[in-house]
């Protein structure tokens, strides 16, 4: 063997032999094996994440900063034109869900806490992305009226197949307030891209309520997602101590907060002594103790096809990420995965590239692909 030789085989031993080395650790599932890999640390309490057409990532800090991930690396500067907002207690940037055509007209929607003399509330904005920054940008939703309270933003989105947006507003601590139609706290919203009610909207020949409701009775929305085959829109919300809950969201539905409950107060004191009542909805699924809920999403490629039409959720509290396997209407089978990660997990997105994407909640949090083993 020549030395130009010998010098190409040693350079191809050594990749074979760096490739374990650098690979991070595989992870069983029943169903799956499987690894995370990190594409970004560094993040202030990173909220939602976003995959454009170009292949780039969009993340939100909840410090008020959009940040861009371009091939694989967050580039150091954030996205200029954010809306003025408030960063306070459990508010600050939330979400961030593209227009459904938004290969075409560059729109995104940014939900956020914002706070004026009138106290604090969760704020939809609209705008356009030109890749560098964000233009044109208008307020299409604020809950009314505003609180001083610094937490139950919800502030999750989701577009359904018409096109129009669900937004979640939490009951902003004080729980009365989802049961007040009035109020447009405690329940989800469902807008056209101009903010306006969605036609069909259930509550639009009633005058004593807003007509943007779509449900109410939400505690605090923290995960929102559409069923990749029923086009259904699913959430899940943070109950008080247990008795969060999985619920598919249908029209004019009451579900229940705070009447009914299949959890307790902080105080160790019951909230309601029922957790059935006559014109309000069972969850589909709860927890007790309490997980803390966050994020969630149908696994709805090849990559694993196992999971395929399964529901992963992130949880907070428990730190770990959540299988589902349900069945008209029935969870069959629950597995918890990751819970040797020690990490917050906020979000959860199911990538175009067929792997679930994860962001952890944490001062330095991180965006992880959750990929099949290589």
């Amino acid at each position: 063997m020549n030395h130009h030789h010998f010098r190409i085989g040693l350079t191809f031993w050594l990749l074979a032999l760096a490739i374990p080395l650098a690979a991070s650790p595989v992870h069983t599932s029943r169903l799956a094996r499987f690894q995370l890999v990190t594409v970004a640390e560094d993040l202030e309490h990173p909220w939602s994440l976003a995959f454009l057409p170009n292949g780039e990532q969009l993340v939100t800090e909840r410090a008020g900063r959009l940040r861009l991930i371009r091939d694989g690396r967050l580039l150091p500067a954030p996205i200029p034109g954010v809306p003025e907002l408030t960063v306070s207690g459990q508010g600050g940037l939330l979400d961030v869900v593209l227009h459904p055509d938004f290969e075409r007209n560059r729109q995104l929607f940014l939900s956020y806490a914002h706070g004026n003399a009138h106290g604090l509330t969760t704020r939809v904005a609209r705008a356009h992305f030109d890749g560098e920054r964000l233009r044109d940008v208008a307020v299409i939703f604020e809950a009314l009226p505003r609180s001083d309270t610094h937490r139950h933003f919800a502030g999750r989105m989701a577009f359904d197949r018409e096109g129009y947006l669900y937004v979640a507003v939490g009951d902003r601590g004080d729980m009365a307030r989802a049961q007040d139609l009035s109020d447009d706290a405690g329940g989800v919203h469902r807008i056209t891209v101009n903010g306006d009610p969605a036609p069909g909207n259930p509550f639009l020949a009633d005058t004593g309520a807003r007509e943007t409701f779509f449900t109410y009775g939400n505690r605090n929305i923290q995960g929102m997602t559409r069923h990749p085959d029923t086009g259904e829109i699913w959430s899940h919300e943070h109950g008080p101590r247990g008795g969060d809950e999985i619920n598919i969201l249908r029209a004019g539905t009451n579900y229940g907060w705070p009447e009914i409950t299949y959890g307790i107060d902080y105080s160790g004191l019951p909230i309601s002594l029922v957790t059935e009542k006559e014109g309000m909805a069972q969850p589909l699924h709860y927890w007790d103790p309490s997980i803390a809920p966050s994020g969630m999403a149908f696994y709805s490629s090849d990559a694993f096809p196992l999971w395929r039409g399964q529901l992963f959720v992130g949880a907070l509290k428990m730190r770990k990420l959540v299988r589902l396997d349900i069945r008209d209407g029935r969870v069959l089978e629950q597995e918890d995965l990751l819970t040797g990660l020690g990490a917050r997990i906020r979000d959860v997105r199911m990538g175009p590239d067929g792997a679930l994407w994860l962001l952890t909640d944490a001062p330095r949090g991180k965006v992880y692909r959750l990929q099949p083993v290589q």
